[in-house]
């Protein structure tokens, strides 16, 4: 699904539409966790909204090279295990998605069968280009690595 031509002034309602729906979806999902979670934020330079769940233990040291972040902040962010779920409106992936990530990636998390149908793990958004998100996307109708 791509989304209609985000520059377009046409598209301004329905994005916003869309942000306030999932705000509310994802500010449920956060409710039900009993742990350290995040509150529902809006990464205004991929335009993704997500919510982390953290579970307090730590993590490796992440290997940094994130486009436009410094290392010390990946580090810093990722110092703990997180889980985060959002949404991405297309910019950089080429469709919409929904997606899941944690850091670090669980032993066969990439092959755990996720749902709904058209749903797929992508194995090349890597560390190095997405801010270390390794990611199961939730997007329907493309399937470009089973």
């Amino acid at each position: 699904m791509m989304l209609p031509n985000i520059l377009g002034i046409q598209a301004i309602p329905w994005f916003l539409w869309l942000v306030n729906h999932h705000f509310e979806l994802y500010t449920n999902f956060r409710a039900r966790f009993i742990g350290k979670v995040s509150p529902v934020h809006f990464f205004w330079g991929a335009f993704d909204l997500a919510v982390t769940r953290f579970s307090g233990r730590t993590a490796p040291k992440h290997p940094g090279g994130a486009p436009n972040c410094a290392d010390w902040v990946m580090e810093e962010a990722y110092s703990h295990e997180v889980s985060s779920a959002g949404f991405w409106p297309g910019a950089g992936l080429g469709e919409a998605a929904f997606y899941a990530y944690a850091y670090p990636e669980p032993t066969g998390f990439s092959k755990y069968p996720v749902q709904p149908k058209g749903a797929y793990y992508n194995s090349v958004i890597s560390c190095q280009e997405t801010e270390s998100k390794t990611s199961e996307i939730l997007s329907a109708g493309h399937e470009t690595d089973r």
